[in-house]
């Protein structure tokens, strides 16, 4: 686990909140850089509604270009190291959703942390960072106040 900069936190709450009231969503590389994703989930629930119920203010997806980044991304010496996205006036918390996400068949799809943005009413309140241990998400950090 490697927690995440003061600087990269600021850099990951701003696009929280610039993308509020629709969550935010990217992946941060192991040298620290970000790739701010394309969150496509409207699109998703516009084509159909039923097989995406969730919009963009409630879910994430990442375009299949951010995907395809975050995937290559491990075969070079600068992987992915935490996905990231917001969670628009609810707090940062690891739900359901982002668990079937992150995993198939109770197995990591990407060997990474992930992290959550509380934004709240346009405001970045604090962030957790979760890691998958002994089959479960645990939150290893808290940023900001708990």
């Amino acid at each position: 686990m490697k927690l995440i900069s003061p600087n990269i936190l600021k850099k990951l709450y701003n696009h929280g909140i610039e993308s509020y009231p629709k969550e935010a969503c990217g992946f941060i590389f192991s040298n620290g850089d970000i790739n701010y994703s394309l969150n496509i989930q409207d699109q998703l629930h516009q084509k159909d509604p039923v097989i995406y119920p969730r919009n963009a203010t409630n879910g994430y997806s990442m375009s299949i270009k951010d995907t395809k980044t975050l995937e290559s991304s491990f075969k070079t010496i600068n992987p992915a190291i935490c996905i990231y996205h917001s969670h628009p006036d609810v707090g940062a918390y690891f739900s359901k959703e982002d668990s079937d996400k992150a995993l198939f068949m109770n197995e990591l799809i990407y060997n990474v942390d992930y992290l959550v943005l509380d934004i709240n009413q346009g405001k970045a309140l604090k962030a957790k960072q979760f890691s998958f241990v002994n089959d479960e998400f645990i939150c290893v950090a808290t940023y900001g106040s708990d």
